[in-house]
């Protein structure tokens, strides 16, 4: 696979989070088609296939891996 550009560009992140699925979407700049390339651990990173570029992310259970976190920070 060729290198992915990483936020390359200034634009707003905006996100979303459905808080029934507990899962967070975040995107660089407006919503584009992307691919989904599952990274693991519940993250999926969205990329563009001609460009290469991020253009944002998914993670699944968001609330649940805080959640542990912080009760495992206690």
């Amino acid at each position: 696979m060729d290198a992915l550009k990483i936020l390359d560009r200034n634009e707003n992140l905006r996100w979303e989070y459905d808080e029934e699925a507990d899962v967070l979407y975040i995107s660089i700049g407006e919503p584009v088609p992307a691919l989904g390339l599952d990274v693991g651990e519940g993250v999926i990173v969205r990329y563009r296939e001609e460009t290469g570029e991020v253009v944002g992310l998914t993670i699944i259970g968001v609330r649940e891996r805080t959640l542990a976190a912080i009760g495992g920070a206690k």
